[in-house]
C-alpha cells in the first residue's frame, strides 16, 4: 500500500508537540504518550531545549500524594540566557 501524505503535511512528533506546546499548552508525560506516541517526554523537552525553545518543568503534588511533572514553553529570563552565553564561552 502507498502512503498517499506528502511530506509537506507530515509533522514529527517533536513538531505536533511543539506546535502544542505554542499554544499555552502544559503536557505531561502520560498525555504525551496517548496525544503524540511520544514514550519520554524528558528526551523530547530536551531536544527541543537544543533546538532553542525554553522548555520548562514543573512538579505537581496531587491529592493524592503523587507527583507529576508538567512541561510548557516559556520565555527565558535575562539571567537564564546570561547563564548559557557564559557557558558557551567557557567551552
Amino acid at each position: 500500500m502507498k502512503n498517499t501524505m506528502s511530506t509537506s503535511t507530515f509533522m514529527s512528533k517533536t513538531n505536533r508537540l511543539l506546535k502544542f506546546l505554542k499554544t499555552g499548552g502544559n503536557i505531561t508525560q502520560a498525555q504525551a504518550v496517548s496525544r503524540f506516541d511520544i514514550p519520554n517526554l524528558s528526551a523530547t523537552a530536551s531536544t527541543l531545549r537544543f533546538q532553542g525553545y525554553a522548555v520548562y518543568c514543573n512538579e505537581k503534588v496531587l491529592n493524592n500524594g503523587n507527583v507529576i511533572t508538567t512541561y510548557r514553553l516559556g520565555t527565558p529570563t535575562r539571567e537564564v540566557v546570561a547563564a548559557g552565553y557564559r557557558a558557551l564561552s567557557a567551552a
